[in-house]
């Protein structure tokens, strides 16, 4: 089993995220499920959601305490929540960042394989806004390979339709050539 772990504010996406990661494990055959671990949070406040993916199915429901995935949607989570607790030593931590990798190990204290791209930057450029869990999404992908890039591109488009869609789309396409793996 594969459990991952998104840290994002609300509003940015990281449930959206973990849907779709489990949309696209369905649609590959495999078993998933999603779900957010929020209470009466406002847009900005952090937020955590969690996915699992399986050859078999999945009978636990509780909340990710050890993941082999992480991923952060907004580098300024980093500051109030220990993204790296828990995470397996031989996990993946993906990071929304401008930041050289070393400096985001110094400050995790992670030394697993680490991901990184500048998901606001492409998101601004591509998108118009800083909403970052497609960019991420292709960090994800190009780090884990988990499930098919063609497949989280037919889910984009069909769950934001073609414009909004499109650019989701060429977001999660530059991720995957941007994207630094260490």
């Amino acid at each position: 089993m594969i459990e991952l772990r998104f840290h994002g504010r609300g509003g940015q996406g990281a449930v959206t995220s973990a849907e779709i990661v489990a949309t696209v494990a369905i649609d590959e055959g495999k078993y998933a499920q999603a779900f957010p671990s929020f209470g009466p949070e406002r847009r900005g406040a952090p937020v955590i959601a969690f996915a699992r993916i399986d050859e078999k199915q999945i009978r636990d429901r509780t909340a990710i305490q050890s993941p082999d995935v992480v991923m952060v949607l907004d580098p300024t989570i980093m500051r109030i929540v220990k993204v790296a607790a828990g995470l397996k030593p031989d996990g993946i931590l993906v990071v929304n960042t401008s930041k050289d990798p070393d400096i985001i190990r110094k400050n995790t204290g992670f030394k697993g394989q680490l991901a990184t791209v500048n998901a606001t930057t492409i998101a601004m450029e591509e998108i118009g806004r800083a909403i970052t869990n497609m960019v991420l999404l292709g960090a994800l992908i190009k780090a884990t390979g988990m499930i098919g890039p063609e497949g989280v591109q037919t889910v984009i488009e069909k769950r934001f339709g073609p414009m909004v869609g499109g650019k989701n789309i060429k977001a999660f396409r530059r991720a995957l050539s941007e994207t630094r793996v260490t």
